[in-house]
Order: structure tokens, then sequence, then C-alpha cells
């Protein structure tokens, strides 16, 4: 089960009305599974609200189980693409949401003065490996899936 410490970076200068939406970058290492969960959601439950990118330290591309259980939950991440962090910079976001040890760790400087926060999940692809049905495999990455859907309703409020 993940834990997210979710006050770690967070300044909590955010004031509400100040502009339409957050924009928010989801960062971890491959942006194939956790990043790319978090974007769909937030594109799902929060567009009012959130402008949702993702990104990774490297670009792996999606990841096809993590594809198949958002689309489970009714969220269709195909369309969104595996990038690297390089190309999305330059855009002034509010947040950088960190949801990798690695990524956090490893987080870029950003030009704009953003605020990092972090909150770690734990990588379905790894827990996946010790899986001894495809089923079971399965199941690692609906509940990473689920814990990401929790986090991402509380939001903007927790990043305050």
């Amino acid at each position: 089960m993940s834990l997210c410490p979710i006050a770690s970076h967070a300044s909590g200068w955010y004031l509400e009305g100040v502009r339409d939406k957050l924009k928010i970058l989801f960062l971890c290492t491959g942006n194939s599974c956790r990043s790319q969960m978090a974007e769909g959601w937030a594109r799902h439950l929060k567009s009012d609200s959130i402008q949702a990118f993702s990104a990774g330290l490297e670009a792996r591309g999606l990841n096809t189980n993590a594809v198949r259980v958002m689309q489970e939950a009714g969220v269709d991440i195909t369309g969104q693409k595996s990038k690297k962090v390089e190309e999305v910079e330059t855009i002034p976001f509010d947040f950088v949401v960190t949801v990798c040890g690695h990524a956090d760790e490893n987080c870029p400087v950003f030009t704009c003065a953003t605020t990092v926060v972090h909150c770690g999940f734990d990588d379905p692809p790894k827990l996946a490996q010790n899986a001894k049905t495809e089923e079971e495999a399965l199941d690692h990455y609906r509940r990473v899936r689920d814990e990401i859907r929790t986090f991402i309703e509380t939001l903007p409020g927790i990043l305050r």
C-alpha cells in the first residue's frame, strides 16, 4: 500500500480564483504508467480546475496494462503520449507532482516558479513481475489506479 506525504514540498501559495485552471505536471521515471494514469484521471475528473500534463525522466511509451485498467474504469488514455520532461519544461506549471521515488530524487529544476510535491505510488509493472496469473498482475495495476484516482479527487485543495 502506498502512502502520500503530500506536504513534503508544497508551499501552499495557490490562491483560489487567481486563474482559471492550475497547470499540473505528473512526473515519473518512464512516463508509461503512474504519471499517465494521473494525467488521465485529472483530465477525466478535474478538467474544470486542472490542466493536466505528464512526463518522465525518460519516455518509455504507454504501458498496455495501464491503458487497459484505465479503460476498465471508463478513462481512455490511448491518446496520451509518453514524453520526456524536456518536452514540457518551458510550460509554467503551478505544481509538479512526482509519483515515484526516483522522479522525486531526480526531479529537474524548473525555470518557472513551480512547487514540487511528492506523492509516491507503488510501481505496478514491478509488482506484476511476481504475479502467478495475468489477472493477479492486473490487480496490482487496478489497485494503484484506484489509489491515484483517490489522490486526484483531492486536487487542487490538498495542494494549497
